[in-house]
């Protein structure tokens, strides 16, 4: 365990509670997969609760919206495209094009927190309910990429960061999303660095090896992890 992690205090009860994060295309959802299929683990998933949250005709959907108009409506979505859009236009379905927003919210601190002002606390509340829901569970997974940054730690009683090289986090942004280098570059830095997370992190998994050698250092860590749990 870190001796320097987050002074937030964390999660005392009886269920283990383990924070998934780290920075964005580091291999979060690659670890969580592991846990969830090789392990049997409840994970639940931040970003898709957000994404979830901004659903067609959701009410933080028809936020962003009125705030954006057309520019982040999507060419399929049944509401004809205007220069912008009223709440009652908006309820009728719209989709929003993911992408176009994140270009405004990657490039403007301002928007980011605004958007995160409204999305941070539906994701909050889906994840009470999942975690009421799995009261039970023994072991439950947070996979939330902010975890830090929106102070959801104090949720976990460890805190896990899937960590790679730089060069790494880049390339594999730019071929999964498709984006451009610096766009990709806005995106990373738009996170807290991942060196900064590793130091408050209790477990780091290194994610420069191959899938095989992932695996066995994700169940290494879930063993040393539930050793140093049950220690006395």
């Amino acid at each position: 365990m870190n001796p320097e992690r987050s002074p937030r205090p964390r999660w005392c009860g009886g269920q283990r509670r383990i924070g998934l994060t780290g920075g964005i295309a580091s291999g979060k959802s690659t670890v969580g997969r592991l846990l969830r299929e090789g392990h049997g683990l409840p994970v639940l998933d931040a970003d898709l609760y957000a994404r979830e949250a901004l659903a067609p005709g959701s009410a933080a959907s028809r936020a962003v919206l009125e705030r954006y108009g057309a520019q982040v409506q999507a060419v399929n979505t049944a509401v004809a495209p205007g220069p912008r859009l009223d709440q009652a236009r908006a309820s009728a379905g719209a989709e929003l094009d993911r992408a176009a927003l994140g270009r405004i919210v990657f490039t403007d601190a301002a928007e980011r927190c605004w958007l995160e002002e409204l999305v941070h606390p539906l994701v909050g509340q889906r994840f009470a309910a999942e975690l009421e829901r799995l009261v039970d569970a023994p072991v439950v997974v947070l996979m939330v990429p902010l975890l830090f940054e929106a102070g959801l730690d104090g949720l976990c009683s460890e805190v896990w960061v899937v960590d790679c090289d730089p060069q790494q986090q880049l390339q594999r942004l730019v071929a999964r999303d498709g984006v451009g280098e610096a766009e990709a570059r806005a995106r990373i830095a738009a996170q807290w660095p991942l060196e900064r997370k590793c130091s408050l992190a209790d477990v780091v998994i290194d994610n420069r090896v191959d899938g095989s050698q992932l695996a066995g250092a994700v169940a290494a860590a879930l063993a040393r992890s539930r050793e140093t749990n049950s220690a006395p």
